[in-house]
């Protein structure tokens, strides 16, 4: 079976045909290739084949570069498709200008096959990295996704409490990209309860003290499930389901962590966790209002719950209340 079709697809565009020729004699050995003369034609076939990579002259007749480049990134479709710009323009203010249109590099004439050849690789390399970032992230959602058919909550819950806990860790100093981490590693806090019995997890009543223990074990389960990580979401993953049930002053579960010494992903999950069950109806509870929510939580400050977190949470209540509003359930 021939692997041609694995290799990554590039589109070049340039109105000579000798520039054209060039380039495939640079990469023909390693990627399949499309060619267009002109800017009409480029976005006839990236719409069409939707290429890995566009290798982009700037001084066309018709259409230049730099509007071929803003044509790409203005269509959802093909504004994910990295563009270089293979031109004579040198100036600094060419390649603002060309940047500025969204191209991610620049390479000059006359070309060199070998720096091409590498700046084609990086480019292609980094567009592999952000596809399995995103099968990752996908991979991750769904297997919080899983963990709510068996429960009584619903996806909307998680939704509602990883926002909660992105806008405290904002509150608590955390950086946009760990806040990021923090949305997307936040739906897995639960999916231990995928090793839980239904008889115990879907029990309408009380559970009895060896029910409750077996409860309890959904927090290693789901940390085991997800395994250990050394950094990112996936790490941030394991640390809220391990740690998501401590407790402030130590009674939580299940190694009794106390203070600073539970993460910070955890106490943050603990609070964007609760508020949301207590201001959403379950078969066995009727919705709390946003005030009793609040007040309860307030004098839970020491207990469960870690005092300057909970100040910094009482702070986000109107973005909380935006959250709310927006994944609210159905009537």
């Amino acid at each position: 079976m021939s692997t041609t079709s694995n290799k990554p697809l590039i589109l070049a565009v340039d109105d000579e045909a000798s520039n054209l020729q060039l380039l495939r004699q640079i990469l023909q050995d390693h990627y399949r290739l499309l060619f267009a003369k002109d800017g009409a034609r480029a976005l006839e076939l990236a719409n069409k084949e939707r290429p890995d990579l566009v290798l982009l002259d700037v001084m066309m007749p018709g259409m230049s570069g730099y509007e071929v480049c803003a044509a790409l990134k203005a269509n959802p479709f093909t504004a994910p498709i990295p563009v270089v710009f293979v031109t004579a323009l040198s100036d600094t203010a060419d390649e603002l200008e060309g940047f500025d249109a969204g191209a991610v590099d620049y390479i000059t004439k006359p070309i060199s096959p070998p720096v091409v050849r590498a700046r084609v690789r990086t480019h292609l390399s980094l567009v592999r990295m952000e596809e399995l970032k995103a099968s990752r992230l996908a991979i991750v959602q769904r297997l919080g996704l899983a963990a709510e058919y068996k429960d009584n909550e619903t996806g909307l819950h998680v939704i509602r409490m990883s926002h909660f806990a992105r806008l405290l860790g904002l509150a608590a100093g955390m950086t946009e990209q760990e806040a990021d981490d923090l949305l997307h590693a936040a739906p897995m806090h639960d999916v231990g309860k995928i090793g839980i019995p239904d008889r115990i997890l879907q029990k309408a009543g009380p559970l009895d003290a060896d029910e409750w223990k077996v409860m309890q074990s959904h927090a290693t389960i789901g940390a085991e499930i997800i395994g250990e990580h050394g950094d990112g979401m996936l790490r941030l993953a394991h640390q809220i389901a391990l740690t998501h049930h401590e407790k402030y002053d130590g009674s939580g579960y299940p190694n009794g962590l106390a203070g600073d010494a539970i993460p910070l992903t955890g106490r943050i999950v603990a609070i964007a966790d609760v508020f949301d069950a207590l201001t959403s109806v379950r078969p066995y509870k009727r919705a709390w209002t946003e005030e009793e929510a609040v007040a309860h939580m307030v004098q839970q400050k020491g207990k469960h719950f870690d005092p300057a977190l909970i100040d910094l949470f009482v702070g986000q209540l109107p973005a909380i209340r935006a959250v709310r509003e927006r994944w609210a359930e159905a009537a």
